[in-house]
């Protein structure tokens, strides 16, 4: 029982400390800054990525033009027509073939067209994104010296908790303690708790009663459902 009473007394200190992280989590100083901080994290891949696709669009188009060059050019092979005609050559094969090669042209002029848009567009977002990197690279550097000093002024108190804690610490047993923290460190708060009746009092879940038999004489057991540390006086 009396390590019981430890744990729970440490708990109601750390519960001033989790109020501070919560308080230093929850500010506008560290929102700012955790949003320059990931816009600037992410702002280099989002630039090769569109440097990726513009040299790839850029690729593209350079093998349209060669190909609407070559059509071009075979649409030469009409220009002898009248003496093709003269000696009795089918007219109509002749001008199935010449619409053929001038509607594929049309079509190459269109592709090229709309992928020189698009090459154009992906520039323009490149470049904007690159003015807005320097503009958060200032804006960056800023946000997090204004949370460093939120952090700072909360030093003291933080200092005080956490040297409570640690005389607190010293007379729960390394198991006990272990198995706090590491509930703590994933952001479960409150750790423990009283069983409510039978049930869990921080999920409501009924633990199996082989568990609940053995919280006698200051056991805990871990919830099977919520896993904080529960027991029974």
């Amino acid at each position: 029982m009396e390590q019981l009473q430890a744990i729970l007394n440490y708990q109601e200190v750390d519960k001033k400390l989790y109020a501070l992280e919560r308080e230093l989590a929850g500010s506008a100083e560290r929102k700012e800054y955790v949003k320059a901080k990931k816009f600037m994290e992410a702002a280099p891949e989002k630039l090769d990525s569109l440097e990726t696709k513009a040299c790839a669009m850029k690729a593209e188009a350079a093998k349209l033009e060669e190909e609407y060059v070559k059509t071009q050019e075979t649409l030469s092979d009409f220009d002898n027509l009248d003496e093709l005609l003269e000696s009795g050559a089918d007219i109509s094969f002749y001008k199935k073939k010449a619409q053929a090669k001038a509607d594929k042209l049309k079509k190459l002029k269109a592709d090229l067209n709309a992928l020189i848009a698009n090459i154009n567009a992906a520039s323009a977002e490149y470049q904007e994104l690159k003015k807005q990197v320097i503009a958060m690279q200032k804006q960056f550097a800023e946000t997090k010296k204004k949370y460093a000093e939120v952090k700072a002024s909360k030093d003291g108190e933080k200092t005080a908790i956490e040297a409570e804690l640690s005389t607190i610490a010293a007379g729960i047993s390394p198991e006990l303690m272990q198995k706090y923290a590491v509930k703590r460190k994933e952001r479960v708060f409150p750790v423990v708790g009283e069983l409510t009746g039978d049930r869990c009092p921080f999920c409501g879940m009924e633990p199996p009663l082989a568990a609940r038999n053995k919280l006698t004489g200051g056991a805990t057991i871990e919830c099977e459902h919520c896993h904080r540390i529960i027991f029974r006086k």
